[in-house]
């Protein structure tokens, strides 16, 4: 049979389709179900949008699951059930129809009402994508996600509608089987399946595979799962209709039974063994789940051997299952880009003692977990880590608990223990500056990759700071003023190629008074003949800013946005900032840029942000700031490369030696309670020094981050417009439209009888 012939008997299908989306269409359920799924959704998600000020979609799609398999039940409920009560399904298959024109029909109807209702959240999104920098890539592939799981339960719901005369039975039949569908992937219900059972329930789950499509990417076996499971129901639908028409006693009976017992066996372990099938769609910007090139760069430079050695029990728990397959993908990922210089092992220390000896060996702990047995928790053992050899290095990972950063944290192994020399990073001492072991955070993320040390700039006599052996000055936070020596030496090196971070406070911090006091380091003069001027007040966005609590008020918490604490957004395109979204400081400085051509913006305010001068009151219950008139861009972090053109007017010709450096106005961003809120803080300060030191390969890993970035509405009115326009306009076109399809329904009618007659 060729395609022609194929596509000649399903020439009735469209015909089928009109039919079936007319016939939602000019009944007044369609609206009702479309208006409430509307208002549900949207109101979900404004709740979450604005509660937590981040410009996601994840609220609405982690619901819609919930949503579908109520909504969809309701619309496909009377397609072939009605038809059949009435026994116009008869009539129907007597036409030139066949039953699968016609179930196909149905499904194609029934989807594209469904496809209407998720249209109507499309203007939220558009705003989102307008008001933030949220990632179109993740926003498209969560539409596919949720394009998909439509299209599986209108094929459950046209079985359910095959299976009886009844639209109510059709209702709860239909709604059930997508209620197990979504249940079965949850943990509540997991916990209590064997390892195996649940496992597998896992993978037949809807649950885990929206939700990897809905993170941004296309992965082949999500696409297979809901494509096939679609397909099943929708033969299990033909054959419904089909058998009515068949005697029990032919052979055509049999076949039919049997094929669609086949088919349905043939799904189930298509979707049972589908972990081994690859391929991939990378949707999201950045390519967030695609190795970076830095990685590939890492791996492609091996001289050796490198061996990763995944101990992964059997029996994990279940909820464990689909964080084992991104493990496993990423480490067929590295295998194949290091070619054939890394291996790739997975053992199962239960298999054996000597696989558990092996394990203990390398530093895997065996781990605690619960299941429930016989309506009681019993606690299991197994192994979750990834052991990486090179030559006689070791690199552990014992634990496995996350992999949105394994990625960076396995290449980092691989430059770790393929290189023989780090690069030398010193803190500057004296003055009031923090040392690394104040930085804790930081030391911990740069310690495999870097020589950390301390330099003392406060001697009586300083010794010149040579290029040569220090790749990497910081100078973070001096609180007293800086010595002639300590600045001519640091003049000295930066002027003579070195690379340095300077992390400048414009005003220290009396937690007692609470004011803020101006702080004269001496960095003033030496940033000023390099293109930067910063003074001593501090920045504050009204637009964008972290929340803190106020205290309580009876038994209610009191949270308020504090405009002292902005969340920054991105300035010009650099390196260190590629791929992060956002910055939050604490109590920051303005810099003003003087020399825009060597001197990159990085780090910004919105057009809501301004500066407070020093002295003034820094308690979030006493703010007052100036009307919007004042407001506009502050700068607080940039980016300063020698190596570029000078500015014209500004002494040299751009030959001198190519130092670098990185200046931000701020460095409690660096604190435990700035990191712990804004994992950036940390990756932009480790893309800084890796930029400094001339050596980016992790900075397009490290800068892979998947938190979603900010929502930053300049003012009240875009914030209702953005929320009522769509909680209130978007249902209320669809009652018009409604309303006015339905209205004129009787004067259409009338009409064609009117153009028939005559």
């Amino acid at each position: 049979m060729n395609l022609s012939s194929i596509l000649a008997g399903l020439r009735g299908v469209p015909t089928i389709a009109r039919r079936e989306l007319a016939g939602f269409f000019d009944q007044a359920t369609a609206y009702i179900l479309i208006v409430a799924f509307l208002t549900l959704g949207i109101f979900i998600e404004f709740r979450s949008l604005y509660a937590s000020n981040i410009a996601t979609l994840r609220p609405l799609f982690d619901l819609l699951p919930w949503l579908f398999a109520i909504l969809i039940p309701a619309a496909t409920m009377r397609s072939l059930a009605e038809e059949r009560r009435s026994g116009t399904l008869e009539w129907l298959l007597a036409h030139p129809f066949n039953e699968v024109e016609t179930v196909l029909g149905k499904f194609l109807g029934n989807w594209i009402f469904a496809l209407v209702a998720l249209a109507g959240t499309l203007p939220m999104s558009i705003g989102v994508l307008m008001a933030s920098e949220a990632d179109p890539g993740i926003i498209t592939a969560q539409y596919v996600g949720a394009s998909l799981l439509a299209a599986q339960f209108v094929a459950i719901g046209l079985w359910a509608s095959s299976m009886t005369r009844n639209q109510i039975t059709s209702f709860m039949l239909a709604i059930a089987v997508s209620l197990v569908l979504v249940l079965i992937g949850l943990p509540f219900v997991q916990i209590g399946l064997t390892p195996m059972i649940g496992g597998a329930a896992a993978r037949l789950s809807v649950i885990g595979h929206f939700e990897n499509v809905a993170r941004g990417v296309i992965d082949l076996r999500d696409v297979l799962y809901f494509l096939s499971t679609a397909a099943l129901f929708l033969v299990l639908s033909i054959a419904m209709v089909s058998r009515e028409r068949l005697s029990h006693g032919r052979a055509d009976y049999r076949r039919l039974r049997v094929g669609t017992i086949a088919i349905a066996a043939l799904v189930v372990v298509l979707n049972l063994v589908g972990g081994y099938i690859r391929g991939r769609l990378d949707l999201t910007r950045g390519n967030l789940y695609t190795l970076a090139d830095g990685t590939r760069e890492v791996l492609g430079n091996i001289d050796d051997i490198v061996t990763f050695k995944l101990f992964a029990s059997d029996e994990l728990p279940p909820e464990v299952q689909l964080t084992l397959r991104d493990v496993e993908d990423l480490l067929a990922d590295f295998r194949r880009a290091g070619g054939g210089q890394l291996v790739v092992e997975k053992i199962d220390p239960g298999d054996s003692d000597e696989a558990r000896t092996e394990a203990s060996g390398m530093g895997i702990p065996e781990l605690d977990f619960n299941v429930l047995r016989d309506d009681e928790f019993e606690v299991r053992r197994g192994y979750f880590g990834l052991a990486m050899q090179y030559a006689d290095q070791r690199e552990i990972i014992p634990i496995i608990d996350r992999t949105d950063d394994l990625e960076l944290r396995m290449a980092t192994a691989v430059v770790s223990m393929t290189t023989d020399a780090r690069p030398s990073l010193r803190f500057a001492s004296g003055f009031g500056a923090r040392q690394a072991f104040e930085m804790p955070v930081l030391q911990q993320a740069l310690g495999d990759r870097y020589s950390i040390g301390s330099v003392a700039l406060d001697g009586d006599t300083v010794p010149p700071l040579n290029p040569d052996s220090i790749d990497v000055l910081v100078v973070a936070g001096p609180t007293e003023p800086m010595s002639a020596l300590a600045l001519e030496r640091l003049a000295e090196y930066v002027d003579g190629g070195g690379a340095a971070m300077l992390l400048v406070e414009g005003t220290q911090i009396d937690p007692q008074s609470p004011m803020a006091s101006p702080v004269t380091s001496g960095l003033e003069t030496f940033l000023e003949e390099r293109g930067i001027r910063y003074d001593g007040g501090i920045v504050y966005d009204l637009a964008s800013a972290e929340r803190v609590q106020m205290g309580r008020q009876g038994i209610f918490a009191v949270v308020r946005s504090y405009p002292l604490w902005p969340i920054l957004f991105r300035g010009a395109d650099h390196p260190v900032t590629r791929d992060l979204n956002n910055l939050s400081v604490g109590w920051a400085s303005s810099l003003i840029l003087t020399d825009s051509a060597r001197v990159t913006p990085l780090w910004t305010t919105t057009e809501a942000g301004g500066v407070q001068a020093p002295g003034s009151p820094i308690a979030p219950d006493m703010q007052a700031f100036p009307d919007e008139s004042n407001l506009g861009v502050e700068v607080v972090a940039a980016a300063v490369d020698f190596a570029l053109p000078a500015e014209e007017g500004r002494e040299g010709d751009g030959s001198e030696p190519a130092g670098r450096m990185i200046v931000v106005a701020d460095v409690d961003f660096l604190d435990e309670q700035f990191v712990r809120s804004s994992r950036q803080n940390l990756l932009f300060a480790a893309n800084s020094v890796d930029w400094l030191a001339q050596d980016e390969a992790l900075i397009s890993i490290r800068s892979k981050d998947r938190t979603p970035p900010p929502l930053a509405l300049e003012s009240d009115f875009a914030k209702n417009a953005l929320k009522w326009g769509n909680l209130v306009g978007i249902p209320l076109f669809f009652c018009l439209a409604g309303a006015l399809r339905v209205t004129g329904r009787r004067a259409r009618a009338e009409r064609r009888w009117n153009e028939k007659d005559a």
